[in-house]
């Protein structure tokens, strides 16, 4: 893992991997898989880049086929289809916008369409956009966070459910912002509060349905909604703050998604937040 700190840089937004330095690890190559998730059909929202298509590498690679949503990066998509596809697995993108409702109904439609089913449902898809004082902070940010953070993430669970078999699982991603705050990111950190309470709470309804639901709430990790949306500034040195000195990359993140997607590895987990976030404890 990379042991310099990012430059300043930034981009347009929602980002790209390919305009980024150092370029995030994000592709499991030294991953190997155990035939932890085989068979396992799998819907990932924000699989294009990042976390999102590490989880759908690590996937492929444990026996899965993947669909994806995303937003709007094609080069990204098309490459996450061919990391998963040459692992001989069968990997579909999906774009469009988590938060508009018929979306969410359609992006479920594709994976049962193409899939079969769905046995593990990742809520993975994000946006965020800091502030320099609360102020500042407009209605029109706040619902489209919202949209997108949290409704996105009722939408597709909602729409999933009935094409869920017992057995499955729910992997939410919440953030370490949504344990602690962040005062430049106060929208994002409660959509993340939101999502992760979310997650404790569907896991005692859907107990009796024998569907585990878990939190995976990450530090700060190298991806492409850092340059996009922090700009040069807070890209540069990006995850220098944290305990261990550094930002995380994507291929450190998926290996708790895999996780908790394994029966074998977690079929006593559920409601639990798992956070990986290099070495910070909450309220420290």
């Amino acid at each position: 893992m990379s042991e310099t700190p990012p430059p300043a840089q930034s981009q347009p937004y929602p980002g790209r991997t390919e305009p980024m330095r150092p370029r995030p690890q994000d592709e499991m190559r030294d991953y190997e898989g155990r035939g932890l998730l085989a068979g396992r059909r799998a819907l990932i929202t924000g699989g294009d880049s990042g976390i999102g298509r590490a989880v759908a590498v690590a996937f492929a690679k444990e026996g899965a086929d993947v669909v994806f949503g995303y937003l709007s990066e094609d080069d990204d998509a098309r490459h996450t289809v061919d990391l998963v596809r040459e692992q001989g697995r069968t990997a579909v993108a999906v774009r469009g916008d988590l938060a508009d409702e018929s979306f969410c109904a359609e992006l479920v439609r594709r994976a049962v369409a193409e899939l079969g089913g769905i046995d593990v449902l990742v809520e993975h898809a994000a946006t965020q956009r800091p502030v320099e004082k609360f102020t500042d902070l407009t209605t029109e940010q706040l619902r489209r966070t919202f949209d997108v953070n949290v409704m996105g993430v009722f939408w597709t669970v909602r729409e999933a459910l009935p094409h869920m078999p017992e057995g499955s699982a729910i992997i939410i991603t919440g953030s370490i912002n949504g344990l602690r705050g962040n005062a430049r990111l106060i929208d994002y950190a409660s959509s993340k509060a939101a999502v992760m309470n979310l997650s404790a709470s569907l896991s005692q309804t859907l107990r009796d349905q024998g569907i585990r639901v878990n939190c995976v709430a990450p530090g700060p990790v190298w991806t492409p909604l850092i340059p996009a949306t922090l700009g040069e500034k807070g890209a540069e040195g990006f995850g220098e703050q944290a305990p261990v000195g550094r930002a995380a990359e994507p291929d450190e993140i998926a290996p708790s998604f895999v996780f908790f997607a394994s029966d074998r590895l977690s079929s006593y987990y559920t409601g639990e937040t798992l956070a990986p976030t290099g070495g910070e404890i909450q309220g420290s």
